[in-house]
């Protein structure tokens, strides 16, 4: 009797255990802990007509405004601290690697929104860091457990586009190496020591976009356009299909007929149909559209 009292005992504690175990993961993103395998990816984007004005300058309340309804319908959560603290953990150590490319920056309004939120779910500010091609020598990102992913949308001379995917190639100490056959296998950078299992979200930002351009380092001013927003999801290949999505979009509009990327981007595809990273199949995304519809291409 006393054997089946105390295996019962253990049977249950290890039922509570367990339980608990699922409720926390259930409190952090899918990616965070495995393969999206079939399940559809949920993905937001919003859009604010007056988030930039007439010279390009961001408004800051607006863009901290986007973030918390994006991340609010992202997670389905009642309150924007509880959303974030279901992202982010307060023993997180945090690196948002953003893009300072000259022509098409991370917008500085929305470094500090992301940051503001991540020190409310309770993380400290000397344990948060904001970084791009100097990643690997940060010492918090050389220390972090958890990643926030945020870059403007373009297109890219070797890549076809420059998005979240992409986003990650400065963790690599040779970023060349992922440049052959139009960079098809940019996917195997989640697999990287810095970044594999770490990903909590991931921001495309689609303020100004870039749709077209010849050579690795042009920008015009013509080739942009005012959208006005960002796409937020857990899964970078699904936030960057809807992106590529949009591109294509716009090219069309612009030019008239279709006109394919040169090269094509196809390393989005690849990361779904090669290297199981996440859903690129519109069929699995849930796309949720919030604010302004005007010009939304999609």
């Amino acid at each position: 009797m006393k054997k089946n009292t105390i295996t019962r005992r253990s049977m249950i504690k290890k039922a509570a255990a367990m339980a608990a175990g699922s409720a926390l993961l259930m409190n952090f993103p899918v990616k965070v802990f495995g393969s999206f395998g079939k399940n559809q990816s949920r993905v937001v984007l919003i859009r604010d007509e007056a988030v930039i004005d007439p010279e390009g300058k961001v408004d800051a309340a607006i863009m901290q405004d986007m973030l918390d309804k994006a991340i609010l319908h992202l997670t389905g959560k009642s309150s924007v601290q509880q959303a974030w603290k279901g992202i982010i953990r307060p023993d997180d150590i945090v690196g948002i690697k953003t893009n300072v490319w000259q022509y098409l920056a991370t917008p500085h309004e929305l470094e500090n929104a992301i940051k503001a939120r991540v020190m409310e779910a309770g993380v400290a500010g000397d344990r948060i860091s904001i970084n791009d091609r100097g990643v690997l020598t940060d010492p918090v990102f050389q220390k972090a457990t958890a990643l926030i992913n945020v870059r403007p949308m373009r297109t890219h001379a070797w890549a076809g586009v420059g998005s979240c995917i992409k986003n990650y190639i400065m963790f690599s100490d040779s970023p060349s190496s992922y440049h052959p056959d139009s960079c098809a296998d940019l996917a195997t950078l989640f697999e990287l020591p810095p970044i594999k299992g770490k990903s909590r979200l991931h921001i495309l930002v689609m303020l100004t976009p870039l749709f077209h351009g010849v050579g690795p380092h042009h920008f015009n001013k013509e080739f942009t356009w005012p959208y006005k927003g960002f796409i937020a999801g857990f899964d970078p290949v699904a936030v960057d299909s809807v992106g590529l999505k949009i591109i294509q979009a716009r090219r069309r509009e612009y030019f008239g007929e279709d006109k394919p990327l040169n090269p094509p981007a196809k390393h989005i595809e690849l990361a779904d149909t090669r290297h199981h990273l996440g859903n690129a199949d519109p069929a699995m995304i849930e796309l949720v559209k919030l604010g302004w519809k005007e010009g939304i291409m999609l």
